[in-house]
């Protein structure tokens, strides 16, 4: 039987500052933006540093399944299968990009809202 890891931790430190970003957020561009930093954090968080991160390795993808996407170089990182399989790695990633994505959704859905916080 194989030991099951957990990241939640890494997750509820990150998940405050993520949500006041997401909240500020004033268009479709800056929820992309903050879900990639928050996500690049947490997989250097759970790689330490063994997996170097560049801006579009990971990226959100509202609409799809799964809401986003990991570059092929993360996927072949030789841990990520077993980080993959034995911990709640997917579901945070899950997680994350389920928030941004109806973020994202909504700012489409009412861009007027974000206009006006830019012109004010």
């Amino acid at each position: 039987m194989s030991q099951q890891r957990s990241f939640s931790k890494y997750e509820q430190e990150l998940l405050p500052q993520y949500r006041n970003r997401l909240n500020v957020a004033e268009s479709t561009a800056d929820v992309q933006k903050f879900f990639v930093y928050t996500t690049q954090e947490l997989l250097s968080r759970i790689f330490e540093d063994r997996l170097e991160l560049g801006y579009n390795d990971v990226g959100l993808q509202p609409g799809h399944k799964p809401q986003y996407f990991l570059d092929e170089k993360i996927r072949a990182h030789p841990e990520f299968e077993s980080l993959a399989g034995e911990s709640d790695l997917l579901v945070i990633l899950d997680r994350l990009a389920s928030t941004a994505a109806k973020r994202y959704h909504n700012l489409q859905r009412h861009p007027d809202k974000s206009e006006s916080k830019i012109r004010v």
